[in-house]
């Protein structure tokens, strides 16, 4: 009997050659679901089903424009399911007000689209547009292109309910989305997702038959928990790391080198092991998160190519390091961390301690086409997170006169090199291993935990690189996921010390609800005052009106333009400081509210870009004046509306700190995500048209806020009592910010160490 997931394949591939609206139906009655409640439209037209939508009586009409309709190739309504259809085994739409019995329904619909890649935001508004009209839950199919123009599915969910207050009312719910499934290769974690839905696979939570439409519903609900996705990733990603850990060893600081011999301590050493490990999975994350924008070669991860035309010796079962080595190492610091154009291998007796060069020559294949394989899509990103951490003693030398080397990444050719990374962490099969000992948390759960590659844990989940919003999200793993694991691993247990690692560094993780409830009511009280000072508002008035701009509904704002222009101006001048930030979920926060505000006050960013290019104008040289000005120009011309708003944001409004510089490298790097998801990518310009993150050097800082910084002597004899009431640092804040300027504008791609 045929697997599901090869049922589903199959009936996706025929979206290739067969009609929609019969490919559509054959997936559906694949998963277990089928009814005779259905309308056709004559030839799938897009102008027969405007016709129909604009006769339903509805309390709001369908906007074509945010519906994209002029992309709509075709479109077909396929069924309603009703509890009748679920049990047993009249006619569609036989009410036409919002009652109960159409509220306890689901419409299918499919459509196709002319054009390709649409943003995550195109895709939810056409499924907005439609529940606007018709009043039960949806499900929508949409054919479409990807990036290279490629065929792809996209499945959008919206739920409907009525207003808790208003009974005559109803809301949107949040848009989730299967996006962009691969018609002709599907990928392994769709074909899970998609199996996941079938009515014989369907779990209700109370484990109740499925059988009418709460039981469906409950059980849809389920599946839409992305909550619960992430934890089920989060563990089996801990029961790797604490396997790894067993079979794992980093390069140690040489004792004698070491001026505070920081490793003579047993505890300090798996502290260090501990670290290194939670490093090298954030930093594969990362990889795999860019990866989904083709940034990465795929064959670096296939076993199948590994061993066919990358290394020279590839066995997923083996013990020898070569893996991490030669395909990891070279990816992290020599590629993602060098300039795109000056990728090459170390020559043998030159450049020894410069880490932005390739190594481990000896074990591959074709070296040159590795590094082709590479310079063709991998841009040149320099995000922080990919430094070398070996470096050279600041005082102590070696007996042939040279520096000695501290190795802590341990990226060497040497053959005293103690890098041990088996190749079985990363490909080896699935089996049991006793994980309940020291190197997990003491738990006889672990004893016997199910353990595999950790390349094979990442390709079996669908990754996406936008973040999830409150009113839209992708059933995938979205980039929060790096600040969930590296909090959540710092809380493994470490039995020799009887404590924590987040206890010693007060690290933990906040769930997303609880940051979107701050942001909101902080920067609510930000712009209230602003409304209040500059357009004397009352406070209640202001308060009312930013309600309605912050809430994820199509309601309009209820500002006049000169109220918009104070909130605009407020958002560009406010400064945003999280002092504790961890892994950035705050500041991402305030940047996606922000982002959402400034698209409801300035559809056209034609305000903030403008806002942008005056503050440009302030630089006194002329010629750096004028390269950012086109600078900023460019930014907004070039990539997604979003682009422009968040660059600046980032750039001008959000700081963190944090005691751990681990942690501030993950909220930079989950900014350059949010970044590289607007950004269009073009091959034949310089780094793709990929530009690094501006920088966030200034910040996102590590230091620990809790501990003052001493003022020198000369300013308490001289009565400065604080360090920005003193007159020459305005001068030099004002000199500081012309040279960034500069710098992004003649250095858009930065530029890495130099040979």
């Amino acid at each position: 009997m045929p697997d599901l997931r090869d049922e589903i394949k199959t009936a996706l591939q025929d979206f290739n050659s067969k009609p929609l609206r019969k490919s559509a139906l054959t997936l559906l009655d694949i998963l277990g679901y089928r009814s005779d409640r259905t309308l056709v439209l004559e030839g799938s037209n897009p102008q027969a089903f405007l016709d129909l939508v604009e006769s339903q009586p509805a309390a709001t009409k369908f906007d074509s424009t945010k519906a994209l309709f002029s992309d709509w190739k075709s479109s077909d309504i396929l069924f309603q399911l009703t509890d009748d259809d679920l049990a047993s085994t009249s006619s569609l739409f036989k009410e036409t007000d919002i009652k109960s019995g159409l509220l306890r329904s689901y419409l299918f619909f499919a459509i196709e689209l002319k054009g390709k890649d649409y943003a995550r935001g195109k895709l939810t508004g056409i499924a907005r547009q439609i529940n606007r009209v018709f009043p039960m839950p949806v499900m929508l199919l949409i054919r479409h292109g990807d990036a290279s123009g490629a065929p792809v599915l996209s499945i959008a969910v919206i739920n409907r309910r009525r207003n808790k207050v208003h009974a005559e009312k109803d809301v949107l719910e949040k848009v989730t989305l299967i996006r962009d499934i691969s018609l002709s290769q599907p990928h392994r974690g769709h074909l899970d997702i998609l199996a996941s839905f079938a009515v014989e696979s369907l779990v209700h939570p109370q484990k109740k038959p499925i059988n009418d439409f709460d039981t469906l519903h409950a059980a849809w609900e389920k599946i839409f928990n992305v909550e619960l996705l992430n934890k089920n990733f989060y563990d089996e990603l801990a029961n790797w790391y604490f396997w790894a850990k067993k079979h794992c060893h980093f390069p140690l600081y040489d004792e004698k080198a070491d001026k505070y011999d920081l490793f003579r301590d047993t505890d300090k050493v798996r502290e260090h092991e501990a670290k290194n490990l939670i490093r090298l999975l954030t930093r594969t994350l990362f990889v795999w998160f860019i990866k989904e924008r083709g940034l990465v070669p795929e064959e670096l991860f296939s076993p199948t190519d590994l061993e066919k035309s990358v290394l020279k010796s590839f066995d997923p079962e083996s013990k020898e390091t070569n893996f991490y080595k030669a395909v990891l190492q070279n990816l992290f610091f020599a590629t993602l961390n060098q300039t795109h154009g000056e990728r090459e291998f170390r020559n043998e007796r030159q450049h020894q301690n410069t880490t932005t060069l390739l190594r481990y020559e000896s074990k591959l294949r074709s070296p040159k086409d590795f590094v082709r394989s590479l310079e063709e899509i991998t841009p040149f990103l320099n995000g922080g997170l990919f430094e070398c951490l070996d470096r050279p003693h600041p005082t102590k030398t070696g007996p042939q006169g040279g520096r000695v080397i501290i190795y802590e990444d341990g990226f060497s050719d040497r053959k005293d090199n103690s890098l041990t990374l088996p190749d079985f962490l990363f490909f080896g099969s699935e089996r049991i291993d006793d994980l309940s000992g020291e190197h997990s948390f003491g738990l006889a759960s672990k004893k016997n935990a199910k353990v595999r590659g950790l390349i094979d844990i990442l390709d079996s989940y669908k990754f996406t690189v936008v973040e999830n919003t409150p009113i839209d999200q992708e059933i995938a793993l979205d980039p929060e996921l790096l600040g969930q694991v590296f909090e959540n691993l710092l809380a493994s247990y470490n039995p020799e010390t009887k404590t924590t690692a987040r206890k010693q560094t007060g690290s933990f993780y906040s769930p997303r609800a609880i940051v979107d409830y701050m942001v909101d009511e902080s920067l609510k009280a930000y712009l209230t005052r602003a409304l209040v000072e500059k357009a004397s508002m009352r406070q209640a008035d202001a308060r009312t009106g930013l309600d309605i701009l912050f809430a994820y509904t199509e309601m309009e704002r209820t500002f006049t333009p000169a109220q918009v222009d104070i909130l605009i101006a407020a958002i560009d001048t406010c400064k945003i400081l999280d002092p504790a930030c961890g892994s950035g979920a705050f500041p991402m926060g305030a940047l996606q509210k922000l982002v959402f505000i400034l698209s409801k006050l300035d559809h056209d960013n034609k305000k903030w870009q403008q806002r942008q290019i005056d503050a440009a104008s302030t630089i006194p040289d002329s010629s750096a004046r004028d390269a950012a000005i086109a600078a900023i120009e460019k930014d907004f011309a070039e990539n997604a509306d979003d682009y422009g708003r968040k660059l600046y944001l980032i750039e001008n409004c959000l700081y963190g700190v944090d005691i751990q510089s681990i942690a501030t490298q993950v909220s930079k790097l989950r900014f350059f995500i949010s970044l590289i998801v607007d950004q269009h990518v073009n091959r034949k310009r310089t780094n793709f048209g990929v530009r690094p993150l501006p920088n966030l050097e200034s910040k996102f800082v590590t230091a620990d806020t809790l501990i003052k910084i001493e003022k020198p002597e000369t300013d308490r004899l001289l009565g400065h009592g604080n360090l920005f009431e003193r007159s020459d640092v305005a001068v030099l804040q004002a000199e500081l910010k012309a040279v960034r300027h500069n710098l992004r504008t003649h250095y858009p791609t930065s530029i890495s160490p130099k040979r």
